[in-house]
């Protein structure tokens, strides 16, 4: 029998899709059903196209739910007790500078269901992170990114 996969995430991540589960469960749904049984009281199915509408947005609701119970019932939580405190590891924030540039940049490495690039959430998938994972402060680390390889030095973990 095929492993299945884990999602590593934070315990803020599992917050988040937990939140997303119930939104979706308790109103959502709710109200995709509601437009169903709206748009079948018009009568004729084969040319409704509320009702086309509503059914599609039904299964992506039901896609949607299905997907985060899924990610929650293999959620890996990440755990940092026994890492050193300066090594670069899932869930920790890092400071980092790219050389020879003097400007320092902030990420959190977490996994790849709560990866948000644009708030300084980066996935444990992506080349940056690969490449800093376990590495420390002070270290300069050559990361191979898709436009080629960059200098990153480890400014500061949290």
């Amino acid at each position: 029998m095929a492993e299945e996969k884990t999602f590593p995430m934070t315990l803020e991540g599992k917050k988040k899709l937990e939140d997303e589960l119930e939104e979706y469960r308790l109103k959502r749904r709710p109200e995709v059903i509601k437009r169903i049984k709206i748009a079948r009281s018009y009568g004729d199915l084969s040319e409704n196209s509320e009702y086309e509408s509503a059914k599609d947005e039904q299964a992506m609701v039901e896609s949607r739910i299905a997907q985060i119970e899924n990610m929650l019932q293999y959620a890996e939580i990440i755990d940092n007790e026994d890492v050193d405190k300066d090594e670069v590891s899932m869930g920790r924030t890092i400071t980092i500078q790219e050389l020879p540039d003097e400007e320092q940049e902030e990420y959190q490495i977490v996994g790849e269901s709560e990866s948000d690039p644009f708030n300084g959430k980066i996935s444990n998938e992506s080349p940056m992170a690969k490449g800093l994972l376990g590495h420390k402060v002070g270290e300069v680390v050559e990361v191979e990114v898709p436009n080629g390889t960059i200098k990153l030095k480890i400014i500061k973990v949290d």
